[in-house]
């Protein structure tokens, strides 16, 4: 009975609420325009936040993309340079800087962790590919930076479980380039084990790492080349001054006149005429006297 007449009541009052909105309306004109202006202004910021963050996000992406492909493009340019012997390694310094500046300007850790490993691996690869001997101390600074890079996309805390493995693995590789092979071993184990991590490529190359690690630690040394062979000295003339005979300058022999001479080129000679041998007929062949003779009847 109770609730019956509670809830005869709430019906009287809110038809008496209606019933005097208009009126409530027309005095509270003011407040009410205010109200609705402050609701749409709100929604409005809603709507533009909303797509600008999506716009804004897709284009950090795109970036990102274009950031993280360089760096494979460029070692592999690098590559053709040096094999023409030809050092190009420094085109790897600007992309890593442009990594840096975007993993500080966003506000998303995924994508920020991913442009810090891309930078440790271009600040790795750059002191790798130098056709110039790298001293101690150059390498222990440049492997700093990548180490920092790397720590600094762990410490970003990617909801990532790939990008997590794969920054600990860029310290266990930095800790191995520097002879650290201690420490390297433990970064390695710590991601092969952890069974957050199963299933990423990182575990399976910081597991395969442990396996061939050993094989790094002995220093290789190189044996010295073989001496060449002696060349043989070239002998050398030498003409002692008064010595040699001086040239002498005399006329062309003649060549020999070969098949018979013309008459009118014959050479005059005053030498007297060489008969010519008469060669004798052979038996039983008439003579040119008998030849010439007339013939009796």
């Amino acid at each position: 009975m109770k609730s019956d007449h509670r809830h005869e009541l709430k019906t009287n009052e809110l038809a008496d609420w209606v019933a005097h909105f208009p009126e409530w309306a027309s005095e509270n004109r003011t407040s009410l325009v205010a109200a609705a202006a402050v609701i749409l202004v709100a929604l409005i910021v809603y709507f533009v936040s909303f797509y600008r963050r999506d716009v804004v996000s897709a284009r950090n992406q795109t970036r990102l993309t274009n950031l993280v492909t360089q760096v494979p493009q460029q070692m592999n340019n690098i590559a053709r340079a040096a094999m023409q012997n030809t050092d190009q390694s420094y085109a790897l310094l600007p992309i890593a800087q442009d990594l840096q500046d975007f993993a500080q300007k966003s506000s998303n850790s995924d994508m920020a962790a991913l442009a810090l490993i891309q930078r440790g691996a271009a600040l790795r690869a750059e002191i790798h590919y130098r056709l110039a001997e790298v001293g101690r101390d150059e390498l222990v600074k440049q492997l700093g930076l990548a180490q920092a890079s790397y720590q600094q996309a762990v410490d970003r805390n990617p909801s990532s479980p790939a990008l997590a493995a794969t920054a600990k693995y860029g310290l266990g590789l930095c800790e191995e380039e520097l002879g650290n092979f201690d420490k390297a071993g433990e970064i390695y184990r710590d991601v092969a084990q952890k069974p957050e991590y199963a299933g990423t490529t990182a575990q399976a190359a910081t597991a395969y790492r442990l396996k061939i690690m050993n094989g790094y630690k002995a220093e290789v040394v190189f044996q010295p080349a073989p001496p060449k062979p002696a060349v043989p000295p070239v002998p050398t003339v030498q003409i002692q001054p008064g010595t040699a005979t001086a040239p002498t300058i005399g006329p062309a022999p003649q060549s020999p006149t070969i098949g018979p001479v013309a008459p009118s080129e014959a050479p005059k000679t005053d030498a007297a005429p060489v008969p010519s041998p008469q060669v004798p007929a052979p038996a039983g062949s008439p003579s040119q006297s008998d030849t010439n003779a007339p013939k009796g009847r």
